[in-house]
């Protein structure tokens, strides 16, 4: 789960800005008429190497010309593609009980949200092994959420569908009541960035929708998220969900003992600027253990963060990639935030335990 809250990180953006690609010298003006010309040596009269390279600079000007001109008469020909409407909140439903025996974290019972703990979670040698079962049991619900998405689906009946599997396993839903969190999953859809509540809204066919979960079994939290495809979606969100997906995995290949933390946010942003996509800088990944949310948070982007990793040490990596704008804004109940600009957001979220020579991913199953 993505830490923000009243927290407002900012940094010069560095995402989202395309290239201009120029264009083959091997391609020709006007397809399947190739280029030929000849010129006369006779008498004094010659074509000096400086008239080529001032005519090879025109007809390479004038190329380019021809091809600006070809793609955007092939943009107005394209059939027009509608927007899909803005998101809407659908009717939230009342949170879902927990069995009494199951313990709870220390902030449910609290609509305060909690600081974030300045303490580095090291679990040791003892605690590593419950850490390991949050985490795999955080895997497992999430893959099985998975699966629930098709159209018409509810992002409440996900809900209800997540609360009751962490329950039969003997676990807390570490969103419920954190901060006054009403659900037992953050299920984000489409522009959402992250902290969807989950409600009566029907997925769609072409949807993405990133379901966020995070467990509580023997004192230690697990998270974990993943965005995943409903019924036929676009060439173009997918690829954006793909690259998401790979800058999770580029960020936690620098990890290591004695790695530093901002090498995380540069190959992330490395791998984001090549397709343009731009990455959010508001939300970070953080510290995870016994506490839900502690020191180091995690940036994303390029960044000066001070401060390396240490063996033994447990934290996420959760990077946000957008289509267009990394800015945002957040709906009145104080949770769910979207890209400003209404365009796709996508997210990817692993806990991993930091080695000596590397990381090992704990939301696995």
């Amino acid at each position: 789960m993505a830490v923000a809250g009243g927290l407002q990180l900012s940094a010069p953006s560095h995402g989202g800005q395309g290239h201009v690609l120029l264009s083959s010298t091997k391609s020709t003006i006007f397809a399947g008429a190739p280029l030929s010309f000849s010129f006369s040596t006779s008498g004094k009269e010659s074509f000096s190497r400086k008239n080529l390279v001032v005519f090879a600079r025109k007809l390479s000007g004038l190329e380019e010309a021809m091809r600006i001109k070809r793609e955007r008469e092939s943009r107005q020909l394209a059939p027009k593609v509608g927007r899909r409407p803005p998101l809407r909140r659908g009717r939230v439903s009342p949170q879902l009980p927990v069995p009494d025996h199951i313990p709870r974290p220390p902030y449910v019972g609290s609509s305060l949200l909690p600081e974030i703990a300045s303490e580095r979670q090291v679990p040791g040698s003892e605690g590593i092994d419950d850490m390991r079962a949050a985490c795999e049991l955080a895997a497992r619900v999430l893959e099985s959420a998975g699966k629930l998405v098709k159209p018409s689906i509810t992002t409440n009946e996900i809900d209800k569908a997540v609360h009751q599997m962490i329950i039969d396993a003997g676990a807390y839903p570490s969103p419920l009541g954190y901060g006054g969190f009403p659900k037992s999953v953050c299920t984000s859809v489409n522009e959402c960035m992250c902290h969807g509540i989950p409600d009566s809204r029907q997925l769609q066919s072409g949807d993405i929708v990133n379901i966020d979960v995070t467990v509580y079994l023997n004192g230690y939290h697990g998270d974990t998220s993943k965005t995943f495809l409903c019924g036929d979606v676009s060439e173009r969100i997918q690829r954006l969900v793909k690259v998401t997906e790979e800058c999770l995995e580029k960020g936690i290949a620098v990890c290591k003992d004695g790695a530093s933390f901002k090498k995380i946010g540069k190959r992330i942003s490395e791998h984001a600027e090549k397709y343009g996509y731009g990455v959010v800088e508001r939300f970070v990944g953080h510290g995870v253990g016994t506490v839900f949310h502690s020191e180091p948070l995690i940036l994303h982007h390029r960044n000066d963060q001070s401060g390396s990793m240490v063996e033994g040490q447990t934290f996420t990596i959760e990077p946000i990639l957008t289509m267009g704008s990394i800015e945002c804004k957040t709906w009145p109940d104080n949770w769910t935030t979207l890209a400003a600009d209404g365009g796709p957001a996508a997210q990817f979220e692993h806990t991993i335990l930091i080695t000596r020579t590397g990381a090992e991913i704990l939301t696995t199953c």
